[in-house]
């Protein structure tokens, strides 16, 4: 067991403890627990193995236990008993944008409800209304959170599906008699939200390798226990297919399974054109099989240079193979720094120093600091003096460091008028600005966009944070007209984010590709609120790829120098 499930396992607890009305400290300790591990540096089962969980602030003795025998033997009976002793619905209705644990609690404890079915019957029923605390207006959120759920489905993010992936793959590439494996469909085009998982692997025998699959830990349930087939539902309620195929068969099921189901279709009606039958079997003719060792072959015998599984969704790529003309995407190893991180004088978990030294961990030469501005006091947002004093520390920490650059920025809110939260003294004071929406989402589309229009006319704002807002599967984006923020921007010469945190991907591919055709720049941030979390930024590469956009279109792959003369800065 990772430490990323060891986390989560832990974060779990926490919450089903707040469900079960136990002491909140009790609860908070799982929860920061959760976080210390998430954001370890080191190897977890060393320190385990080692005995040095101690070392780990706020792991006490009896969390050190339960991370032992979680790492140690891959269960844990406390938390196992904790989940049998409360309905699994309880937990569904925690997805619901507003409702936290003492909400849900409190809707279990009045009125019976244990499902999404039954929340939805006592909000049309109006009875949840009645209930201390609530009333019509969260009645009225939770019926539209509830919608929310049924458009999303049983989904789960890029970044929870990559881990589950990760996993079954290094179990499965460990049996004997597996030649190759891959994991195909959305998760391998890396599409924001994930339905189930696709695995795909080539051998010659292919019953050891589906006995050893329907056995793992991670399954919950088994659907079919085939030769070539096995399906199952694993732990966290996501559905996984293994196929078995051969290894000469390999490239066209890989090609096949990864989809689109759109690509697909525009790929077989070439072949046919070629006089060719394309399938997830093979590419052949009325007399002949064209054999394929990888998947460039079979885009090699349609003229075509290989299309990258990230722009597989029928929206040109053919065409553009076919005229040698996609582009060259932009690859993580070519951003060279990033511009919104958060630290501890904000909302962050992690000092200055602290975000630094991680960032030059991993080969970048610039970090950004955009802590918040003070109008977002949640978030403990700076007072001018306060930014005053953290220039100050920034200044002293890049005459001492070496091999990275901090730069002065600000995450500023944009106030409903459009107005930003700093006046133009102070906002003079930073290298460079990001605008970002954190309040009155329930403004209208033309409200918003004119809001969002009049910040970014501002001089000093060089980018646009998290253009809609969203969350994905828990809250929808604001109302906003995009195409006209992007004109605008284009017009200006403004920046949009790309914002990597695996719950935003905001802006999406679709409009980052719009982005890129009217001319405007994006940028790659993570909105890191520690060390860990500087790791999103492979998930704003991943949008990126999915919006057709290479190097030149990414401000933080500039080197220092290109960017410090960008932003006027000596």
């Amino acid at each position: 067991m990772d430490k990323s499930r060891v986390a989560a396992i832990l974060d779990e607890i926490g919450t089903l403890l707040e469900l079960k009305g136990e002491n909140p400290f009790r609860a908070n300790a799982y929860h920061n627990a959760a976080r210390a591990i998430e954001q370890l540096e080191g190897n977890l089962e060393e320190l385990v193995a080692q005995k040095r969980l101690g070392e780990i602030k706020g792991i006490g003795e009896s969390m050190q236990e339960k991370i032992t025998t979680l790492m140690t033997t891959g269960r844990l009976p406390y938390y196992e008993e904790l989940r049998a002793s409360l309905p699994h619905g309880l937990v569904e209705m925690l997805r619901i944008p507003g409702l936290g644990p003492k909400k849900v609690k409190a809707l279990y404890d009045e009125l019976g409800i244990d499902s999404l079915e039954k929340l939805r019957t006592a909000c049309q029923s109006g009875r949840v209304a009645e209930l201390r605390g609530f009333g019509a207006k969260t009645q009225q959120k939770i019926l539209e959170g509830l919608q929310f759920l049924d458009q999303t489905g049983k989904r789960f993010l890029l970044s929870e599906a990559q881990e589950i992936a990760h996993r079954i793959l290094e179990h499965l590439r460990n049996l004997p008699g597996v030649l190759r494996s891959e994991v195909c469909g959305s998760l391998r085009r890396r599409k924001e939200t994930i339905g189930d998982l696709d695995v795909l692997v080539s051998s010659q025998d292919a019953g050891p390798i589906m006995d050893a699959f329907v056995r793992m830990p991670e399954v919950a349930q088994i659907v079919a226990h085939g030769t070539t087939k096995s399906s199952v539902v694993l732990e966290n309620g996501m559905n996984c297919d293994l196929r078995v195929v051969s290894d000469e068969q390999f490239p066209f099921a890989l090609h096949y399974f990864t989809g689109s189901k759109e690509h697909n279709i525009a790929m077989r009606a070439r072949a046919q054109s070629y006089g060719l039958k394309l399938n997830e079997y093979e590419l052949a003719g009325p007399k002949r099989s064209i054999p394929c060792k990888d998947e460039a072959d079979i885009f090699k015998a349609l003229d075509l240079d290989y299309i990258p599984p990230e722009l597989r969704e029928n929206t040109g790529e053919i065409e553009a193979a076919a005229a040698h003309q996609l582009p060259d995407l932009i690859e993580v190893g070519d951003l060279r720094g990033t511009f919104h991180v958060h630290t501890d004088w904000s909302d962050g978990a992690a000092s200055l120093e602290e975000m630094a030294l991680a960032a030059k961990k991993l080969g970048l030469k610039y970090l950004g600091i955009a802590d918040h501005s003070p109008s977002l006091t949640v978030a403990n947002g700076l007072s001018p003096e306060r930014v005053r004093r953290q220039h100050a520390e920034i200044d002293a920490l890049n005459q001492r460091l070496k091999g990275i650059r901090l730069l002065k920025g600000t995450e500023c809110d944009i106030l409903p008028d459009g107005q930003l939260d700093y006046d133009d003294k102070v906002l003079a004071s930073f290298d460079y600005v990001v605008a970002s929406v954190h309040s009155h989402f329930n403004q209208s589309q033309e409200e918003m966009t004119r809001r969002i229009v009049r910040a970014l006319m501002h001089p000093k704002v060089l980018m646009l944070g998290h253009a809609t807002g969203r969350l994905l599967l828990r809250r929808e984006g604001y109302k906003v007209d995009l195409d006209q923020i992007l004109r605008v921007a284009a017009e200006q010469g403004k920046i949009i984010e790309i914002n990597a945190n695996p719950y935003r991907l905001d802006l999406d591919w679709i409009h980052c590709k719009h982005a890129k055709s009217l001319g405007v720049m994006l940028v790659i941030n993570p909105d890191a609120h520690a060390p860990s979390e500087l790791k999103f930024l492979p998930f704003g590469i991943d949008v990126a790829r999915r919006g057709w956009l290479t190097k030149k279109d990414v401000l933080n792959t500039l080197p220092l120098s290109q960017v410090l003369r960008r932003l006027g800065v000596r």
